[in-house]
């Protein structure tokens, strides 16, 4: 891991691939996230500009609306998609490029840019970022279930299951 000094000066924009730490919360540790806890964690004394969630909305996902609500009262501005069915039953719902877009068009205001996602499509932004317009770029995921190439390229890698009371046990 890299070592890099943080600044309350520094100007932070958070951006979660909430489907991402969903899934991996639940299947790696039976788990949920605590976001309110990751953000206070991932952002520390530096200044908060933005931090957005980019979820996908189903029809028939039960307590979704809950979910998101959950989200918005710990201060996350909500990105909803609907979810795309094809005719062939195919379903998709991601926001990779999404995410990228709004990363790339906030990065003019932004010292350091915090992607919370361990998906490996996000190598190419990691770089325009750093290379590109000279952002520091932090990667904050599961380290079991991220890829070591998107950890490697992030200035700094947080490995979220490290983050105290970011993780909280699923209710039965």
């Amino acid at each position: 891991m890299k070592s890099l000094g943080y600044f309350p000066s520094q100007r932070v924009g958070i951006f979660i691939d909430v489907a991402n730490l969903y899934h991996s919360a639940k299947n790696l540790y039976k788990s949920r996230v605590n976001y309110s806890e990751l953000i206070k964690n991932l952002v520390g004394d530096r200044q908060l500009i933005r931090a957005l969630a980019y979820v996908v909305k189903s029809e028939t996902a039960v307590g979704e609306a809950s979910f998101f609500e959950a989200l918005e009262k710990t201060g996350l501005e909500l990105r909803i998609k609907d979810l795309q069915v094809y005719a062939d039953g195919l379903k998709k719902g991601d926001w990779d490029i999404g995410m990228s877009v709004d990363a790339i068009r906030m990065s003019s205001f932004l010292d350091v840019v915090i992607l919370v996602t361990g998906d490996g499509d996000f190598l190419p932004l990691v770089d325009y970022l750093k290379w590109g317009v000279g952002r520091l770029v932090e990667v904050a995921a599961f380290q079991k279930s991220a890829s070591s190439r998107l950890q490697e390229a992030a200035d700094h890698f947080i490995n979220i299951e490290s983050i105290p009371k970011s993780l909280s046990s699923i209710k039965k």
